[in-house]
């Protein structure tokens, strides 16, 4: 999975074509890095162990075994709400904003004009490096926005330069 450059709008998720201007050219979509599933997996699989523990242990109380694998299904479920989230959240650049669309049952898209960014800069911590993922700060002057911080960024460093170079695209030619 790497950095998405998007040439015609057919090819947009749907998921974040909606949300798109008539005016505007996607440039980048990206999916949050898988990483961010790596907390529910191991709790299902860690779940799994506890399941299958309990059921050898336990095994002629079927109301505790029944209890234990109800509980592990609910984490299956869980996992499986976490997985479909991922799929549908992504992080979009355009032409002339930067916009962030998340959530399955309760959408939630923020969005900031890229003529807005004041600062902008990423983060990596030393899981990021391993994994290959970082963290994007973007700050607006005087004001507090709600696309503040974005985690779990795939491929942060030519992420961050490819939205320096459309922020600062009509700086060079000024001269």
């Amino acid at each position: 999975m790497g950095i998405r450059v998007v040439p015609a709008s057919d090819t947009v998720p749907a998921a974040v074509n909606k949300y798109l201007l008539p005016h505007e050219r996607q440039v980048i979509t990206v999916r949050f890095h898988p990483a961010v599933l790596i907390r529910p997996v191991a709790e299902t699989l860690g779940g799994l162990a506890v399941a299958g523990l309990v059921t050898t242990v336990a095994h002629s109380n079927g109301t505790v075994i029944m209890g234990i694998w109800v509980l592990w299904a609910l984490l299956a479920i869980r996992l499986a709400v976490k997985i479909w989230q991922w799929l549908d959240d992504y992080f979009v650049v355009t032409s002339q904003r930067l916009v962030l669309a998340t959530g399955i049952v309760t959408r939630k898209v923020n969005m900031m004009p890229l003529t807005k960014v004041t600062d902008m800069s990423f983060q990596r911590s030393t899981m990021g490096r391993l994994l290959g993922y970082g963290e994007f700060i973007v700050e607006s002057a005087g004001q507090d926005q709600a696309l503040r911080r974005v985690d779990h960024l795939p491929y942060p460093e030519q992420l961050y330069l490819e939205v320096c170079g459309l922020i600062f695209k009509d700086q060079g030619d000024e001269d």
